[in-house]
C-alpha cells in the first residue's frame, strides 16, 4: 500500500510540475504546493527524528525540508564539493566514502533509514569532508544550511531540539557524546551566522 502511495504521488508530481510550467500558471503552482507539502508530511511522519515535536514546530519544519527520490547510484554530493545540504535518510541506503590524497576510496560507511548524511552542511564546514551515493533506491528529506542557520536564529527552541535530536544520530554513528556533538553543531551554526552580519 506504502508503494503504491508512493508511486501515485510521484506520478502526480511529474504531472503538475509540468503543467506549473506549461499551462496552469499560478493554479498548477498552488497544486504543486500542496503535494510537496503532503509527501513532506507522509515523509516526516516515517522519522522517529521527528517525534514529540509540537504541531507548530513540525508545521516550521515542514517548510524547511523538502521531499527528494533519487535513483540507485545516485551521488548526493562529491568530497571537496561545497557543503550546502543535509539529508535524512528516510528509506534506502546511503554509501560515504572518503578518498585519501594518497590512494583509493575508503568506504566509511553505510546510512540507512533514520539516518544522517551531508551534516558537514550542519557543522558549517565549507566543503564535504566524503562522498554520499545512493546504494539503493532513497527516498529523502533535504534541508539547506542556511535554512537550518535561520531555524536556529528564528526559533531557537526548535532549533536546540532538531539539533540534538540530529546529534544523537550523529554521535551514534561517530562513537561519540551527545553533548559533544550539540556543541559542534551549536557552533558551525553561530559561526555561520556571525559571519553573515556586518561588522558595526
Amino acid at each position: 500500500m506504502e508503494e503504491l502511495y508512493l508511486g501515485c504521488m510521484i506520478f502526480v508530481q511529474a504531472l503538475v510540475t509540468f503543467a506549473t510550467r506549461s499551462t496552469f500558471g499560478f493554479w498548477g503552482t498552488v497544486v504543486w504546493t500542496r503535494l510537496v507539502h503532503n509527501m513532506t508530511d507522509y515523509l516526516l511522519e516515517q522519522l522517529s527524528l521527528f517525534q514529540d515535536f509540537s504541531s507548530e514546530q513540525l508545521d516550521l519544519l515542514r517548510k524547511l525540508f523538502n521531499p527528494c527520490f533519487q535513483s540507485v547510484g545516485t551521488l548526493l554530493f562529491e568530497q571537496g564539493a561545497p557543503a550546502e545540504f543535509l539529508y535524512l535518510v528516510v528509506e534506502g541506503e546511503v554509501l560515504i566514502q572518503f578518498k585519501p590524497d594518497d590512494g583509493p576510496p575508503l568506504t566509511v560507511t553505510q546510512v540507512e533509514r533514520n539516518g544522517v548524511v551531508g551534516w558537514s552542511a550542519a557543522l558549517g564546514r565549507p566543503v564535504y569532508t566524503s562522498s554520499a551515493e545512493c546504494e539503493s533506491d532513497c527516498k529523502l528529506l533535504r534541508v539547506s544550511s542556511e535554512e537550518l542557520r535561520q531555524l536556529y536564529a528564528n526559533d531557537p527552541d526548535t532549533g536546540k531540539k532538531l539539533l540534538e535530536r540530529l546529534a544523537a544520530v550523529i554521535a551514534k554513528r561517530l562513537r561519540n557524546t551527545h553533548h559533544h556533538v550539540v556543541e559542534m553543531l551549536e557552533q558551525g551554526l553561530l559561526v555561520d551566522m556571525n559571519k553573515s552580519i556586518p561588522a558595526t
